[in-house]
């Protein structure tokens, strides 16, 4: 059996020799209750720390990243309502689940857990089989979240392999994706819809890994056959992310970030609303990155030029209006833009 050790500097905590166990994060301002749940739970083979109120909570939290965290309601200084609900809220901690301990039996209270986020709720007194079963559960859960985790970075480390064939746009993926989330926030996008951007910006080119070097690579204009050829990106994009069921919200970015509004884009020749707002936000934030950095073909313009040239698009009807009017004030609150000489410029 493996033998459980004490954690220097961190009174009540404790983990197993075996490192790989998962690992729980207790939180009760009663002294009774954390020692009952780390018994059982080390027990279990679980490691285990322990806090006593939620600011120690949130610190333990930052520091020790647990799998787990059984999270008693009624505490000093922050109660489990509010450490949950800032848990949730940090893209950082947002997918740890968490178990609201309570005595507490009203629908209200419950209600209230589910608003702020919560996974799980157990009940006080414990009944050990059910406790076990819902860590076991939740344990499982974060689990297969922590692979979809480590095959969401092995495909973006594909998208930079495929970005770093063409030095001429580095830089560019991570550009878009903040580019993109800055946008999809200032216009009240949910996080699921802001996780969509984030990726798509990474992963909008990932076709072109099966575009020949001789065209993707090409310095000057390309002849109509080779932009023919080229185009392809975006079919073959898609069609590499059809098999991964995570990136199914990000596959309409991957095709139709080059359809335009009046149906002259590619692939599909979409018109209007039938073009999904993420693939929107994403054409035209590539249209600025693309204007205002250098490519083999053509120097880099100026960032007041970018922005007339995607308010032209929208006049020509390729872009919404109010997309690019929202994206260029944001360049101008971050200083990337002066809004006077973008207005003179126009």
């Amino acid at each position: 059996m493996s033998q459980l050790k004490q954690r220097p500097g961190l009174p009540g905590s404790v983990w197993r020799a075996d490192d790989s166990a998962a690992h729980i994060l207790v939180v009760d301002d009663l002294p009774a209750n954390t020692r009952v749940l780390e018994a059982l739970l080390t027990r279990d083979g679980y490691r285990v720390t322990c806090a006593s109120d939620g600011e120690e909570a949130l610190a333990r939290v930052a520091e020790v990243r647990p799998d787990l965290v059984l999270l008693d309601i009624m505490m000093p200084k922050l109660d489990g309502y509010e450490v949950c609900r800032r848990m949730k809220n940090d893209p950082a901690t947002r997918l740890i689940p968490v178990v609201l301990v309570t005595g507490l039996t009203d629908s209200e209270s419950r209600i209230r857990g589910l608003e702020v986020g919560a996974d799980d709720f157990m009940s006080k007194p414990f009944i050990v089989p059910e406790m076990r079963a819902r860590v076991t559960s939740l344990i499982r859960i974060k689990r297969y979240t922590d692979a979809l985790d480590s095959a969401e970075s092995v495909i973006l480390s594909l998208a930079m392999t495929i970005e770093a064939r063409d030095r001429a746009t580095e830089g560019h993926c991570q550009r878009l994706a903040r580019y993109a989330v800055a946008l999809g926030e200032r216009i009240g996008l949910s996080r699921d819809d802001l996780d969509a951007l984030r990726i798509g910006g990474y992963l909008h080119d990932i076709g072109k890994v099966g575009i020949p070097d001789r065209i993707l690579l090409k310095e000057g204009q390309l002849t109509p056959e080779e932009y023919e050829t080229m185009k392809q990106h975006t079919e073959i994009g898609d069609r590499l992310c059809a098999e991964l069921r995570m990136l199914q919200r990000v596959r309409p970015i991957v095709r139709h970030h080059h359809e335009h509004l009046d149906g002259s884009g590619y692939p599909d020749g979409l018109r209007g609303d039938d073009v999904p707002l993420l693939a929107q936000i994403i054409s035209i934030v590539d249209v600025y990155d693309a204007l205002t950095t250098s490519r083999p073909y053509k120097p880099a313009l100026p960032a007041e030029h970018a922005c007339v040239v995607l308010r032209d698009e929208a006049v020509r009807g390729w872009r919404r209006t109010d997309l690019v009017e929202t994206f260029i004030e944001l360049l101008v609150e971050r200083g990337m833009v002066s809004g006077e000489r973008e207005r003179k410029t126009a």
